[in-house]
């Protein structure tokens, strides 16, 4: 909103922005742009509070040609509807519907069709997604798509060559970034239980997980299947050296994705060995075809315990970052950056992993192809569509629950970053492909046009 708020106030339009008053903020202008402040919070479903019939006043008398609203569930469209008979033309960006298969919000989703009505334009960031699908469902035909960008502002600026000195991270390691708040609902638990079971090759990685850390970190379990004990070892057998030697030996391959090419060495090896046993008889031949089963089964059911450390069920994040804090060429890195540092972070990295359980359109991702850094996502929100328009990107696959939160397995994450981290050329080709759109249709520079275009009115088709 501030992308498209001050790009408004450059292209010659007067701004006024409606939003939650801040004790910290000491102006009323910011880079052009008014700002009314209003002591109001909740929404229809969970109860609004404060201000509501200033609020309402203020929207019936102020003299716009244009109210653009983003988001519903929240007190700046849920107070509006008692007053949308005004005059201005009406936009609404619809941002997702993130409480849609919520139970507590079926009613407020069964009221919101004739509101949606009383707009001239609806605005939606994804093709396919809940929000668009629902609209169409109930004959809504004034809809526009726009995507997400990332402003060729702050990303014009040169990556910082002091960045990963300031905070302690080898020249040689290779970045993982995460960014996003709130914590709990952005998959880092997932992520960095996917970093504690991953291979490094004994390279150095390191993770940054950025954003607004809550106190206490809630406790809840480990999406998907679970690491069964390891049989019982020897001291000598279980030593960590022992450990590492096995795994980068034997299992590099396995994790990199080549579990099927893997097997079949096993299998063609055991084959020639056990050749000279196979004979004429049908009975033979079964028997011993058993037995080469049997051990392939044996061996990678053995080979899968070494695969990874075996993680507490209720690992909180904290337990999972110091797990992998303890391994050999891994450190973690929890931090909550600046807006300067958090563009440097995505400019000194190399790679960027997003296993959200709930977005829309996420940022995020656009902003990393405007870095050029190529970015792995799980298919939440839109991210499916981000990878296809950008092309700066790859998708890891995720089941959605009953509710529509998008939950990937560690183990499955993990697999797909061991592959990009030991795929240098692919993730330069990414990161160039992913720039390169941005460029040409992701940047604010451009977005702000297609903005301007329904908030004038100059647009009324999709």
């Amino acid at each position: 909103m501030r992308q498209i708020a001050e790009r408004m106030v450059s292209a010659g339009h007067g701004v006024t922005v409606a939003t939650t008053r801040l004790p910290e903020r000491d102006f009323e202008v910011w880079n052009g742009v008014r700002i009314e402040g209003f002591d109001i919070w909740g929404n229809l479903t969970e109860g609004l509070h404060g201000e509501i019939d200033r609020y309402q006043a203020f929207l019936k008398n102020f003299p716009a040609d244009t109210v653009m609203i983003n988001n519903v569930q929240q007190w700046t469209f849920d107070g509006s509807w008692e007053v949308l008979e005004i005059r201005a033309r009406k936009v609404l960006i619809l941002g997702g519907f993130w409480g849609l298969n919520e139970p507590a919000y079926h009613g407020y989703f069964e009221r919101l069709p004739p509101i949606l009505r009383k707009f001239d334009r609806l605005i939606f960031h994804a093709e396919r997604y809940r929000d668009i699908d629902f609209a169409k469902s109930h004959g809504l035909s004034a809809v526009t798509i726009i995507p997400n960008g990332a402003s060729e502002l702050e990303f014009a600026v040169p990556p910082d060559p002091t960045f990963r000195a300031r905070f302690g991270i080898p020249p040689d390691d290779i970045v993982i970034l995460t960014v996003g708040s709130p914590i709990e609902m952005k998959g880092r638990t997932e992520l960095a239980a996917a970093f504690a079971q991953i291979s490094t090759r004994r390279r150095g990685v390191t993770l940054m997980l950025n954003g607004l850390w809550p106190k206490p970190l809630p406790r809840r379990d480990l999406p998907g299947p679970q690491t069964p004990p390891s049989p019982p070892q020897s001291s000598e057998q279980n030593s960590p050296q022992a450990r590492a030697g096995f795994v980068d030996r034997a299992l590099d391959r396995y994790r990199g994705g080549e579990a099927a090419d893997f097997v079949a060495r096993i299998v063609r090896s055991m084959y020639w060995r056990e050749r000279r046993a196979l004979t004429g008889s049908l009975a033979a031949l079964v028997s011993s075809l058993c037995l080469v089963m049997r051990q392939v089964g044996a061996r990678a059911h053995a080979l899968l315990q070494y695969s990874r450390p075996s993680l507490p069920r209720s690992a909180t994040i904290d337990d999972l970052v110091a797990i992998a804090n303890t391994q050999q060429g891994k450190r973690v890195l929890k931090t909550y950056l600046s807006r300067n540092e958090t563009v440097q972070a995505f400019l000194n990295a190399d790679l960027f992993v997003f296993a959200s359980n709930n977005d829309y359109s996420p940022l995020v991702l656009f902003e990393s192809a405007a870095a050029g850094l190529p970015f792995l996502t799980v298919p939440v929100g839109n991210a499916e569509e981000i990878v296809r328009w950008t092309e700066g990107g790859v998708l890891c696959p995720a089941d959605q629950d009953s509710r529509g939160y998008t939950r990937v397995d560690p183990m499955l994450l993990a697999k797909y970053m061991y592959k990009l981290i030991n795929s240098p050329d692919l993730r330069r080709q990414l990161g160039e492909a992913g720039r390169i759109a941005w460029q040409r249709e992701f940047n604010w520079g451009s977005i702000a046009k297609r903005y301007e275009a329904v908030l004038t009115g100059d647009i009324n088709k999709n």
